[in-house]
């Protein structure tokens, strides 16, 4: 790649990271009245095409959110059961996704389930023991950031499990899955798909950013170098739990905001929700007692107004 490429690209990442800032305060209001067009001109330089992209990105990205919310309110008042599972690469996306997924919902409707690496208890427990409690209740939905399909690729392919292991999670998770569905739980898997450049020039990014170095693990560099054994892993791992009660659903993720676009939209497309309406909002009087005085509270005990 020439340096004119990379510096193109990494353009493009600075122009996604402010994205990303500017998305729950964008109101369908072009950028360059949300910082001024002069600094948007002077740091952000695109082409009318790339500015109309953008603007499409987010009328649709707020469109769907909306749906979302209507998806939301229909699981709490019918009492459905919503897993979702997100699996990938190191920094294919999952995360960007899950995060437009969830940003306007409730999160006592809708909770992120981002489990560390297992501790000596949980490793001598039976392998879904962990996951099991995360799963959700009436009216929940459970976005699971990488989940039980652990086994299926990082412990495969850096040795956490061992042969035996792993083909017992192939014989069990089927019937782990047809377990859950059939208990009314919507098991939903997605697969974020990137290629070996793609997560090469994003992994650069990464280690160049202070602001996004934390997101670089010892393990996610290790990854990188072993990339045709996770490749091998995913093969595997699609190929031998891709079943009709739960099938796998591959996300094209070289493209961060379209990827997360149609993963939205096809997220909504698995349910047959209508919108729930409900009753109107009136704001009550507020009281006032004659005998009350509100009581001063002390300087000391403020927050200094640095800004």
């Amino acid at each position: 790649m020439s340096d004119e490429e990379l510096n193109l690209r990494a353009n493009n990442d600075l122009i996604d990271s402010y994205d990303e800032e500017l998305e729950l305060e964008f109101e369908d209001r072009p950028l360059e009245q949300m910082v001024g067009a002069d600094f948007a001109d002077a740091h952000l330089p695109q082409s009318e095409a790339d500015k109309e992209y953008r603007r499409l990105y987010f009328r649709e990205l707020f469109r769907l959110q909306g749906e979302l919310v209507k998806l939301q309110d229909w699981v709490a008042h019918t009492g459905q059961k919503v897993v979702i599972l997100f699996e990938g690469r190191d920094a294919a996306g999952k995360g960007g996704a899950i995060k437009r997924i969830t940003q306007r919902l409730n999160p006592r409707v809708v909770r992120v389930a981002a489990l560390p690496a297992p501790n000596e208890r949980e490793r001598t427990q039976w392998y879904f023991q962990r996951y099991v409690s995360h799963l959700p209740a009436a009216g929940e939905m459970v976005l699971f950031d990488r989940s039980w399909y652990n086994r299926a690729g990082v412990e495969r392919v850096m040795g956490f499990c061992n042969e035996e292991q792993y083909e017992e999670f192939f014989r069990t998770v089927p019937d782990f899955e047809r377990m859950l569905v059939r208990s009314g739980i919507k098991l939903i898997k997605y697969w974020f798909s990137i290629s070996d450049e793609e997560q090469n020039l994003r992994f650069l990014g990464r280690i160049h950013d202070p602001l996004k170095q934390w997101k670089l693990s010892p393990m996610d560099l290790e990854s990188r170098r072993r990339w045709e054994e996770y490749t091998k892993a995913k093969e595997v791992m699609l190929e031998r739990s891709h079943i009709p009660e739960a099938p796998w659903w591959v996300v094209q993720a070289v493209d961060k905001k379209k990827a997360r676009l149609n993963c939205i939209h096809h997220l909504l497309g698995q349910f047959q929700y209508t919108e729930i309406i409900h009753p109107t909002i009136e704001l009550p009087q507020r009281e006032y007692h004659k005998d009350y005085t509100r009581r001063p509270v002390p300087q000391d005990m403020y927050v200094p107004e640095v800004y």
